[in-house]
């Protein structure tokens, strides 16, 4: 018998293109929770560590603030999106 192995999208986000496209599709979702669950397969994907030093966080405030549900500071979202290597950007609504 064939094991599946749970899919986790962090296992696909291996390049800044795959991570901003994903992203870009979390925010099209009107629930915030999407987006911080993605942010948070992204951290994943990068490491966890790594991106709290890089975004200048302690691991454990990055969980926090990466939990659906969770209210993050606007700063906080900047600091992840550019320890990430990514941008946020605004465009027309069609």
């Amino acid at each position: 018998m064939t094991q599946l192995k749970p899919f986790d999208a962090a296992d696909f986000l291996d390049s800044e293109e795959a991570i901003a496209e994903y992203l870009n599709a979390a925010l099209e979702d009107e629930n915030p929770d999407v987006f911080l669950v993605a942010m948070g397969d992204v951290a994943r994907a990068r490491g966890m560590t790594k991106l709290a030093q890089d975004a200048g966080m302690g691991r454990e405030s990055l969980y926090k603030a990466l939990t659906p549900g969770a209210k993050p500071r606007y700063d906080t979202v900047l600091k992840v999106m550019r320890a990430l290597g990514v941008n946020l950007h605004a465009t027309p609504a069609h």
